[in-house]
């Protein structure tokens, strides 16, 4: 590649080579991954620095002990990384200069086509096809409630199996039979079956992860979370204490967490919350193979900057919204090194003839990690597309060939099969990184830029491919699908 300064950064070059010159050392801390390493070598090239010098220094997090070991340990430019994204510019160029002025003449003016963009695009419009094919089915449920005799406790259960296989019941002729039957028999418990459950704290943030609760718990767009959340890893005006820095790097695919940042946790929770809440080891998650790990998982430099203590301080604009998502990384990141939440576990099967229901209690032992983070799930799920569970908060003491009974007649209720949900900005993020599209600092750019140009359009949270952008994958699949797909996409981030 020939690389040409562009006329208005001139002057920024200059600028820059003037304070070189009069520098006694220059070292070089862009971010630490393959754009990073590439920014650095391209202001070395600018500068005349040797990038075989030790000039490159790395820090993940703007705190005074994160600068200090970085300018303690400086290291050369790392070509190679240089070169991987060099190669990627070049072929996102190759896609995109070469693809969208064909479609602009082809399609429309002022259209645009790329490697990460029309793999994302394609999502949205498999999905809306998907949608559009979906052929509904009605089915039948069975839930009923029970009691044990003399008791006033009473609990949920499904139906689930007959004869043994999983209950499958599509016609209402067949949902009729199966009320007569079971109205005529007895319910017998069958199986009682007790266990201590427990549940493992999720990995601390990284950006798709935070941009999905963002969504979801606080409503935030992406285009919101992630102008708040720079402003919490530059800095924001705290009463007090000035402006500061209350997050690490927040442009990051990696669940991994810094020794003095498990440490800092450990104490806090000790000191805090108690022994019984520190597990015996530190929590360490795994990171996915395809990610870059440039940056550590998302988190708050300094726990003692808790968000009660900076109610009513931060000074910034947009103060409460900084500080709701600062607390939703706070308790994210404090509650992946805490204690499991534990749970008593029952599980009790009732067979009236050849029906079987299920029914499944959780009474909470002790809550550990949910004491600060409790992820807001539905009781109910479902097992497969028609049999549903729902846990109960309590059932009481049962014991096999004990006999229940239904509280009212029981009855059939019809429910019909639904067709997959549109993507919304979260789930759509976290399907690109699921497929390896994209990186974590294109996320957003990326789902923005197919609104702007009008590929997709908002229902709601939902996104909606328009005709415009459904055209423009149907016409680079039939021209150009070994260049616009998920798989070619995906290979290029790897690399």
């Amino acid at each position: 590649p020939n690389y040409q300064i562009i006329n208005d950064k001139k002057e920024i070059v200059q600028e820059l080579k003037k304070k070189a010159s009069e520098a006694d050392s220059i070292y070089l801390a862009t971010d630490p991954d393959r754009e990073g390493e590439a920014i650095s070598w391209h202001l070395a090239y600018i500068l005349g620095l040797d990038p075989n010098s030790n000039i490159r220094v790395t820090f993940n997090e703007i705190s005074k002990n994160a600068v200090t070991n970085g300018l303690q340990n400086p290291r050369s430019i790392n070509k190679n990384l240089f070169d991987a994204q060099q190669a990627r510019r070049v072929l996102d160029r190759i896609v995109g200069y070469k693809l969208s002025p064909i479609i602009c003449k082809k399609i429309a003016p002022k259209l645009s086509a790329g490697r990460v963009q029309s793999a994302a695009l394609k999502l949205v419009v498999d999905r809306e096809r998907e949608i559009l094919n979906f052929k509904p089915e009605d089915y039948y449920v069975f839930p009923a409630v029970f009691y044990k005799n003399n008791e006033k406790e009473n609990f949920k259960a499904n139906l689930t199996k007959v004869d043994g296989k999983k209950l499958d019941c599509k016609n209402e002729d067949d949902a009729n039979l199966i009320v007569e039957e079971l109205n005529k028999g007895k319910y017998i418990v069958s199986s009682v079956k007790k266990s201590m459950g427990k549940t493992h704290p999720t990995p601390p943030y990284t950006t798709s992860t935070m941009q999905q609760d963002a969504l979801n718990k606080l409503n935030f767009n992406l285009k919101k979370t992630t102008k708040l959340a720079q402003s919490l890893y530059e800095g924001v005006d705290i009463e007090g204490h000035g402006k500061t820095a209350l997050v690490t790097y927040i442009r990051s695919d990696s669940v991994r967490i810094a020794p003095e940042a498990i440490t800092m946790a450990r104490n806090f929770i000790l000191n805090n919350f108690g022994k019984e809440y520190l597990p015996a080891k530190e929590n360490v998650y795994k990171t996915k193979s395809q990610a870059q790990d440039a940056h550590e998982a998302i988190r708050p430099i300094n726990l003692d900057l808790t968000p009660s203590s900076l109610k009513g301080k931060i000074k910034s604009e947009g103060a409460d919204d900084l500080l709701k998502l600062y607390e939703m990384i706070y308790n994210k990141f404090l509650a992946c090194q805490m204690a499991d939440s534990t749970y008593n576990s029952v599980v009790v099967e009732i067979n009236n003839g050849k029906y079987t229901f299920k029914a499944i209690g959780k009474t909470p032992l002790f809550d550990g990690f949910t004491k600060v983070y409790a992820n807001k799930n539905k009781k109910k799920k479902l097992v497969d597309e028609t049999v549903e569970e729902e846990a109960n908060d309590k059932i009481p003491a049962l014991n096999e060939n004990d006999e229940v009974f239904v509280l009212d007649k029981l009855d059939k209720v019809k429910k019909t099969t639904k067709p997959p949900s549109r993507f919304t900005e979260a789930t759509l993020v976290k399907e690109m990184e699921e497929k390896g599209i994209g990186r974590p600092a294109t996320y957003t750019p990326t789902i923005t830029v197919l609104a702007s140009r009008n590929y997709t359009e908002k229902d709601g949270k939902e996104l909606k491919p328009t005709s415009l952008g459904m055209s423009v994958v149907d016409f680079l699949e039939k021209y150009f699908s070994n260049v616009i797909n998920v798989k070619f996409t995906a290979q290029m981030e790897s690399m």
